[in-house]
């Protein structure tokens, strides 16, 4: 079967944003995403929304995808990152169709038993 041109299909930053965000979440040792103080400006004067702890470049063909996590106290950070990389990267290449070049990932903290709860309870 021949393949047709009819066009060209961009994906948003910010839509690969959200699905590196997501994929990050759901894996297990992953606490939260840390979002920063440029993170709180950048959302103050543009009034835009910024997926927290996720900045993406997005080519024609390829992403690369920097991540800041907090992750839970006693995992082993190397081998819960390594499974984050994985994930985001099967996540955004499964839904997109991009090559993700990279998954940079940056912990920027650990989450604390009780500050888990703590936060749950904040959120309800």
């Amino acid at each position: 079967m021949e393949e047709i041109n009819v066009g060209t299909i961009r994906i948003s930053d910010d839509v690969v944003a959200t699905i590196a965000g997501l994929a990050a979440t759901d894996t297990p040792g992953i606490a939260a995403m840390s979002g920063g103080i440029s993170e709180g400006l950048a959302r103050r004067l543009s009034g835009k929304q910024v997926n927290k702890g996720v900045t993406v470049e997005v080519g024609e063909t390829e992403a690369a995808i920097d991540l800041r996590v907090i992750v839970n106290y006693g995992v082993k950070i190397h081998e819960v990152c390594r499974d984050l990389q994985y994930n985001v990267r099967d996540a955004v290449q499964n839904m997109t169709g991009l090559t993700v070049v990279e998954v940079n990932v940056k912990v920027e903290g650990v989450a604390f038993p009780e500050e888990t709860q703590e936060s749950k309870n904040r959120v309800k």
